[in-house]
């Protein structure tokens, strides 16, 4: 298999998986679990956020990820 020098830069870090192959914008929800924040659930465009520490929030994934874009 060849990699691209960006693609083994991610793939070297583990990167591939977290962001995936080919790149999808997601947001994920990180848990703290024995004083190290793993990957817990992640969203895509479309769905809506549900937090297990926040089960009131409501946040679209659209809006989070639009925003990650603009800066």
């Amino acid at each position: 298999m060849s990699f691209s020098p960006t693609q083994q830069h991610y793939h070297a870090l583990g990167g591939v998986r977290f962001i995936g192959s080919p790149k999808t914008p997601m947001v994920w929800i990180y848990e703290l679990v024995d004083q190290e924040y793993q990957p817990g659930q992640s969203f895509q465009s479309g769905q809506r956020l549900a937090s297990p520490a926040f089960p009131e929030l409501t946040l679209e994934v659209d809006g989070i990820i639009e925003i990650g874009r603009a800066e």
